[in-house]
This record gives C-alpha cells, sequence and structure tokens, in this order.
C-alpha cells in the first residue's frame, strides 16, 4: 500500500512523500493529511499497517520496533508493555495475529505480528475499542485493502492496455508512413 503524506515546511508550500505499507500481501493507497505546522513522523521502513490507522504515537513504537528476524512472546510483550497471557488470548481472539511456533514449540513473532499486535493494542487501548469492535475493524479494514487491491488490479492491467493500444497506432503510422 502506498502511503501519500502531505509535508510542509512553510504553509505555503506542500512537499508529497510516499512510502509502501502492506497488510499482508494486500497493497492499496491510502492518502494521509498532515496538519500544515507540523511535520508528521514517518516510519523508518516499508510497516505493514494502513495509513488511515497510524497516528504519530503508533509510528514512533514501531520506529522502536528492534531490527530482528524474531521476536519471542516474552520480547514482544515488553515491547507492548503488557503480560504474555495477553498476547496468547488477542491470538485467540484475532485472526491477524497468528505468530509461527518454533520446533520447541515457542512462539516466533516476525516484525509484521508485532506491528500487528502494537495495532491491536492501540485499538484496545487508546482508541478504547471491544474486543469485538476492534476485530471487526480489523476485518473491515481487510476487506477494505482487498478491495482496493482488486481496483489497483484493474487499473494496472487499463494502463498496460492503453500502452499497447499506443504501441499499435505507432506501427499503424510507420506503415502508413512507408505506402506514402
Amino acid at each position: 500500500m502506498m502511503m501519500t503524506t502531505m509535508i510542509t515546511n512553510d504553509p505555503g508550500t506542500l512537499e508529497l512523500e510516499s512510502s509502501e505499507l502492506s497488510l499482508g500481501d494486500q497493497h492499496v493507497d491510502f492518502v494521509e493529511e498532515a496538519e500544515a505546522k507540523s511535520i508528521p513522523v514517518m516510519a523508518s521502513a516499508p510497516i505493514s499497517i494502513p495509513a488511515m490507522l497510524c497516528d504519530d504515537k503508533l509510528l514512533e513504537e514501531i520506529n522502536a520496533i528492534p531490527d530482528k528476524m524474531g521476536f519471542k512472546i516474552g520480547d514482544v510483550a515488553d515491547i507492548l508493555g503488557i503480560k504474555q497471557y495477553v498476547l496468547r488470548y488477542w491470538e485467540t481472539e484475532f485472526e491477524i495475529l497468528r505468530p509461527k511456533k518454533a520446533s520447541n514449540n515457542q512462539r516466533m513473532y516476525t516484525r509484521k505480528d508485532v506491528e500487528n499486535a502494537l495495532l491491536i493494542r492501540k485499538l484496545l487501548h487508546r482508541d478504547r475499542f471491544s474486543i469485538e469492535g476492534a476485530r471487526n475493524a480489523m476485518k473491515e479494514l481487510k476487506a477494505q485493502v482487498r478491495k482496493e487491491k482488486d481496483m489497483s488490479q484493474v487499473f494496472h492491467k487499463l494502463e498496460n492496455f492503453n500502452e499497447k493500444v499506443d504501441d499499435l497506432i505507432l506501427d499503424i503510422r510507420r506503415v502508413r508512413s512507408l505506402f506514402k
């Protein structure tokens, strides 16, 4: 997903900056507006959370995630500031939070899992969603991302078709010029 953020140092000028975001393997375009006098916090790397749910504090938390291949449940609990049993409970309630299990049956969270857990914590603790409300918000978001991904694929196919038509027109003009 592309996140286009308006950045301004001067109220009279606007600069657009894009960064890629993804929700799993779903991609979609979202636009987030910045206030005229402040520069928003930007993710240092592509993140897995849609722009419409991100705020400055969440982006700061995501940027603070250590750059590791995998995280044990204790590491994730420390990052989130919650107990391990809460994470295990969230795994039963949110299908987006499904860490892999190592051969010794320990949960191994990816960076994407940690980002999703941060989003879940934000929805539950800061935004005051109920478990069911947060789960429904995540499902609606996933459906919206899927719908917009389909639309972007159609748009991409139309662009390819237009390019082929333009090439065909050029070929026809070349053939015409040969017979003049």
